[in-house]
């Protein structure tokens, strides 16, 4: 059940393989023996951060984790997205809360790497590289929430006798900040005249203060606060950048990426759960076996997590190496890490709570430690943007491309998904065709009809949009392991047979949900003789239910895998 990194090149950006593998070993090898597991219990037990171990991480002496996400010419090591992800998989198997920390450093860094000048790079994430010191991202607010364009925290400029800008006063309140507490500094988003604008915020700064840690359901080993600016005077030099306004496009150039790392959290803690009940499983018996050896368990309570969870990993890979590759609006892939984290989160969230399951009685107790990652791993369905932002960031960027392409976007994908199947017919790519086709029937009912007027009903296309794209990767996937074709730095837990019955499976539960669901919706929200309802005739059922034929036989071979039967 070890995971390894022994693949083939496919390219991308970042650190090599023998480096990243180094510092994952040194990541793992700091948490364990830094943080051991009656620890782990104690400080959850008691909400309390270890900030002596979060800065442990973060000092280049000791491990310098922040390293990964500082460019090389500030003294980092110039990782990719792709390294990113895998390193902050690696941390939330560990410990969510603690990996909440140590990327809300880089987080807060975010606006620094985008908006800065080069003197400010030069000095603030070299601090971060050379000292390690502490950020956090000051963005979310208590009545804004996470809608920046909301937010009611000022900065208003002092000028001198010529009318130059000298210093920003800021007032305001932020709210749900990680790190809040413990911060050095605090990169702030606040309006000025011009529009919102980032300021980075010392922690000592006069007027500026930290509420005490709040008292969270769960993710207990991440310390998060409010701040409060009361007249904060800081240096116009704080600004970052050259001019104010820039800071929602400041924050939006780098969503795809910050969404991917949440994602990832989703993903280790998924997987940290869902192997803890493999574990289990071995060794509890019941009805004279096993509990491993049982369907009724392990194809309710493992293997769709499983599933599940690989087809997030894939489609998590595939926008990290298109990030890393520089495609899309400024290499951001905003949609697509939007995808990417509601699929990962969702699942995780799924997999930890099935788990606690799998478990039974032993896993409603903290000892299993099981309802303990339930509880941390939540938290990753809210923040970086709540899962129905997703849905909603999801829909309307799929709708706006559906109606450029000329209504042509899923048949065009269902055409490539189809060619892949003539070439390789075990990755369930067919399957994944018919989702795609009939995504493509819903989104036209939904046009015909003005369905979208319905805000639930975009949000459900979101939902929808996510599971065929994710089956479509998957596919895509799972062929690129069968060519030997792999990412370089991807865990290679499952080979190409592994991946083709999970994409398998993947895809005919992905084609069930939008034959199902996009009809039920579009029949919901339509008006009685409009057009949309005929046009669900074209929704290929029978075809999906066939595809169904040798369902229960994949997911036997899936679970025979994981149990390494």
């Amino acid at each position: 059940m070890t995971d390894t990194t022994e693949s083939v090149h496919f390219g991308g950006a970042g650190l090599d393989l023998a480096t990243l593998n180094l510092m994952l070993e040194a990541l793992g090898d700091f948490v364990d023996a830094s943080l051991d597991p009656q620890l782990v219990l104690d400080l959850d037990h008691e909400d309390r951060c270890p900030e002596d171990i979060v800065r442990a991480m973060s000092d280049p002496e000791t491990l310098g984790v922040q390293l990964v996400f500082i460019p090389e010419a500030y003294g980092g090591m110039d990782g990719g997205a792709f390294d990113a992800y895998r390193v902050c998989e690696a941390m939330a198997r560990k410990d969510i809360g603690l990996a909440t920390a140590v990327f809300a450093t880089f987080l807060g860094s975010d606006p620094i790497v985008v908006g800065a000048t080069e003197d400010q790079k030069l000095e603030w994430l070299g601090a971060i590289a050379e000292q390690g010191v502490v950020f956090a991202y000051g963005a979310t607010e208590p009545e804004a929430g996470s809608d920046l364009g909301a937010m009611t925290t000022t900065a208003t400029p002092k000028v001198d006798e010529d009318g130059t800008v000298t210093a920003y006063v800021l007032n305001g309140r932020k709210q749900w900040i990680s790190n809040g507490s413990i911060a050095d500094f605090t990169t702030i988003l606040a309006a000025t005249p011009e529009g919102p604008t980032w300021f980075v915020v010392p922690k000592d700064a006069p007027g500026f203060s930290a509420g005490p840690p709040e008292d969270k359901h769960g993710l207990r080993l991440s310390n998060t606060a409010a701040l409060f600016l009361d007249d904060v005077e800081v240096p116009a030099t704080s600004l970052i950048g050259t001019e104010p306004g820039k800071g929602l496009v400041q924050a939006q150039q780098v969503f795809g990426y910050t969404r991917l790392m949440v994602a990832a959290f989703g993903l280790g803690g998924g997987w940290e759960a869902l192997d803890r009940a493999i574990a289990y499983s071995l060794e509890r018996v019941q009805g004279g076996g096993p509990l491993a050896e049982k369907q009724g368990f392990t194809h309710k309570l493992i293997v769709p997590h499983a599933v599940r969870l690989e087809a997030a990993r894939a489609f998590m890979e595939d926008t990290a190496d298109k990030i890393d590759r520089g495609l899309g609006d400024n290499g951001a892939m905003n949609t697509e890490g939007a995808i990417a984290k509601y699929l990962a989160t969702e699942a995780g969230n799924a997999a930890a709570d099935a788990a606690i399951q799998a478990h039974g009685g032993y896993g409603y107790t903290r000892p299993y430690v099981v309802e303990k990652i339930k509880r941390d791993v939540r938290i990753t369905t809210i923040y970086e943007g709540t899962s129905e932002i997703m849905e909603m960031t999801i829909a309307r960027d799929r709708w706006q491309a559906h109606l450029k392409s000329a209504f042509q976007l899923y048949p065009r994908r269902a055409a490539s998904l189809r060619a892949l199947h003539n070439r390789l017919p075990s990755v369930g790519a067919d399957v994944a065709a018919l989702a795609c086709e009939t995504l493509g029937v819903v989104f036209e009912a939904a046009r015909a009809g003005r369905l979208t007027r319905n805000q639930h009903v975009l949000f459900r296309l979101g939902e929808l949009v996510a599971a065929v794209e994710g089956a479509a990767v998957f596919a895509e996937r799972a062929a690129a392991m069968v060519d030997a074709n792999a990412f370089e730095k991807t865990p290679t837990r499952f080979d190409g047979t592994a991946l083709s019955a999970m994409s398998r499976v993947f895809a005919r539960e992905a084609a069930q949900k939008i034959a199902q669901e996009g009809a039920r919706w579009v029949a919901g929200s339509a008006d009685p003789g409009s057009p949309a309802l005929g046009m669900l005739s074209a929704i290929p059922a029978d075809a999906i239910r066939a595809a169904q034929v040798g369902l229960v036989t994949d997911m036997n071979l899936v679970a025979d895998i994981l149990y390494g039967r």
